[in-house]
Parts: structure tokens; sequence; C-alpha cells
């Protein structure tokens, strides 16, 4: 029988070399996600899921319908829901939520200094909506801020994923 000293330092001689190994590969599959979320925002071609809503005066809310914001390089499409004051209603709408569809926008990408990117959009045909700011992170999470004309500032948490052609 082998004594014990003698496997100790093959034991951690091997427990060196797989836990490189898994940390090399790890930090592979963290740079190849990051270059894929950078892609998406490059190219316009994302939707920005929320999964948590947090209105200006209010607690965070978990969503659990599908919400989201779909960009592309000529239209944003907008379907969230809105918790909060109201100043002003629309004439005969009986939607509450903050839906709409922009062809006319303003598109500016801005790098984070620690990674990832703030991403501005100012829908010019859109009167309700000044301006939707988006900050998405390296590994896809996203936080998003809506400010509006006749309503409070609202925001969402949630993450980004690829826009499905059509």
């Amino acid at each position: 029988m082998i004594p014990f000293k003698k496997l100790l330092p093959v034991a951690l001689f091997l427990i060196t070399v797989f836990g490189s190994t898994q940390l090399v590969l790890a930090q592979k599959s963290d740079s190849t996600k990051e270059l894929a979320i950078k892609n998406l925002v490059d190219n316009q071609q994302y939707v920005f899921y929320a999964e948590s809503v947090t209105p200006m005066s209010g607690r965070q809310r978990f969503l659990t319908s599908d919400y989201a914001v779909a960009v592309g390089k000529d239209t944003v499409v907008s379907d969230l829901p809105y918790f909060g004051k109201a100043y002003s209603a629309p004439i005969g709408s009986t939607d509450g939520g903050i839906k709409f569809t922009s062809t006319k926008f303003e598109y500016k990408v801005t790098p984070r200094k620690k990674g990832g990117w703030d991403i501005n959009i100012k829908p010019t045909d859109i009167s309700d909506v000044q301006q939707l700011t988006l900050t998405v992170y390296k590994n896809g999470t996203a936080y998003l801020n809506v400010n509006s004309t006749n309503r409070q500032s609202i925001s969402y948490n949630g993450h980004i994923s690829e826009r499905k052609s059509r």
C-alpha cells in the first residue's frame, strides 16, 4: 500500500491542473458571451425582456408575463407595463402600459468604463415617450429606464437576447 505522504503531492498537482483548466474554459466562455452581446448591441438586433419593474414611487414588482422592447435598425417596439403616477391620461385609450412602435428614433451607444454599454433611444415620432435609457452589462443583464412626458419615470430589470428574424 502506498503511504499517504507520497500521494498528497500527486493529488495536489492534479487538483491544480484541473482547476486552472476550468478557469481558462470559464474565461473563454465569458469572453465569447461578451462578444455576442456586443454584436447584438452594435447591430441593433436584440430584445430586452423585462423581469421586474420599479416605479419611481413604489416597490419593485416581479413580472410573470412576457414584456419586452424589441430594437431593430428601423423600428423600436415597446410592450411594457406601467405602474406609477400619470400627469395626464390619453383621451380614448384604455391601454395603461408603455406600448408603442417607433420608426423614427435616435440610437446612441456609449461604452461603459468597467464593461458594458449605455444605450440612449429617443423616439421622435412618439409624443409620450421622451427617452429610453438601456444599460447592458457584459453578461447580458440589462437595466431600462423610461422617461415620459406625461408620466413619472419607471425602470425595469431584465436581460437582452437575440431578436429573431421575421
